[in-house]
C-alpha cells in the first residue's frame, strides 16, 4: 500500500515537473495530428485532377531542401514525353495550280503565281504589230503561237516577236484541226515545216512550244511534238475571242472574271476578231495591273 502511494506521488511530481518545461506555443510532436488534418505541405502543389499526370514518376517523396532551406526544382526529363509532338516545318509554298491538268497532260498553268499571255493564229500584219506595241508600252513578255504559213509570209513579224524576248510556239502548218489523227510521219512532217518557216525568219530562234489548233490533242501529237524538243502548252482561260459573235467587253469581262494567278490566257492576235480583242486588251491589262499580277513568257 504504501509503495503503491509512493508510485503516485512520483507520477505527479513528473507531471508537473513537464508542465514547467514545455515550452508555451510549441507545436505538439510528430503523430499527434488528428484525421481531418492535411497532411502535406501548405506550400506545395495540389495533387493533380489530370490521371495521366497522376501516374507514378518512381520516387513517391518530395525533393529535400538544400542547405539555405529552399527546395530544388525537379531536373528536366531527359527525353521529352511522348504526347509532346516536334513541330512539324511550314509547308512549302505551292504553285498557283497544278502546271499540268490539261487534256492528256498538257500545261495549262505557268506553275508560279505569274500569268501567260498566249496568242494564237498569226502573225498578223494588221493586229500583230498593235499587239505588240501594248506589250512593249508595259513590259510585258508573251507567248505567240504562230501558224507555219503566216510566218512564212511575214517573216519581219517573226523577227519582231523574237527581238521583243517573246517565247514562239508552233501552231501548226495552216491551223490543221484534225492534225492529231494522222500519222506519226504527217504530224512530225508539217510541224517541222512551220518550225523551219519560223527559223528561217529569226534565225537561231527556240519554238519551245506547241499548240495543237483547237485544242484538239491526241496522244500521238502530244508524243511526236515532245520528241521534237516542244512542249504542248494548253490554256486555263479561252474567251472565244475567235468568234465574231463575241463582244469586246464580253472578252474583257471573261478574261479579267477567269484569271487567276498562274492562269494560262487564250487570245488571238490572228483568225477574225482582232477588233474586239485589241480593244478588251487593253482593259484587261489594266485590270491585272490594278491586281499586281505579273508575267512571264513561259
Amino acid at each position: 500500500m504504501g509503495r503503491h502511494k509512493l508510485g503516485i506521488a512520483t507520477a505527479i511530481v513528473v507531471l508537473f515537473a513537464l508542465a514547467w518545461v514545455w515550452p508555451e506555443g510549441s507545436e505538439p510532436p510528430a503523430g499527434t495530428l488528428t484525421a481531418t488534418e492535411p497532411t502535406a505541405s501548405a506550400d506545395a502543389p495540389p495533387a493533380s485532377e489530370d490521371p495521366d499526370e497522376a501516374e507514378d514518376t518512381g520516387s513517391s517523396s518530395s525533393p529535400e531542401p538544400d542547405a539555405s532551406g529552399e527546395t530544388p526544382s525537379e531536373p528536366a526529363p531527359t527525353t521529352a514525353p511522348e504526347s509532346a509532338a516536334e513541330p512539324s516545318p511550314a509547308p512549302a509554298a505551292e504553285p498557283a495550280a497544278n502546271a499540268y491538268d490539261g487534256p492528256l497532260g498538257t500545261r495549262n498553268h505557268t506553275g508560279t503565281e505569274a500569268v501567260a499571255l498566249t496568242f494564237d493564229d498569226g502573225p498578223s500584219p494588221e493586229w500583230t504589230p498593235k499587239v505588240l506595241g501594248e506589250l512593249r508600252e508595259r513590259g510585258i513578255k508573251a507567248t505567240f503561237c504562230l501558224i507555219g504559213a503566216y510566218a512564212e509570209a511575214y517573216p519581219e513579224l517573226v523577227a519582231d516577236i523574237v527581238r521583243e524576248g517573246h517565247t514562239l510556239c508552233n501552231h501548226s502548218w495552216f491551223h490543221e484541226f484534225d492534225l492529231g489523227t494522222q500519222g506519226d510521219d504527217e504530224i512530225r512532217a508539217n510541224l517541222q515545216r512551220t518550225n523551219d518557216a519560223i527559223t528561217k525568219a529569226a534565225p537561231g530562234a527556240a519554238v519551245a512550244y506547241f499548240r495543237h489548233p483547237g485544242g484538239q490533242w491526241t496522244d500521238r501529237a502530244v508524243a511526236v511534238a515532245a520528241d521534237m524538243g516542244m512542249e504542248s502548252l494548253h490554256w486555263s482561260v479561252d474567251p472565244s475571242d475567235w468568234d465574231n459573235a463575241t463582244t469586246e467587253a464580253q472578252i474583257r469581262d471573261h478574261v479579267t472574271d477567269r484569271t487567276e494567278p498562274g492562269g494560262i490566257v487564250l487570245l488571238h492576235d490572228g483568225a477574225s476578231n482582232q477588233k474586239d480583242m485589241c480593244g478588251a486588251l487593253t482593259s484587261i491589262l489594266d485590270e491585272f495591273e490594278r491586281r499586281g499580277y505579273t508575267y512571264t513568257g513561259l
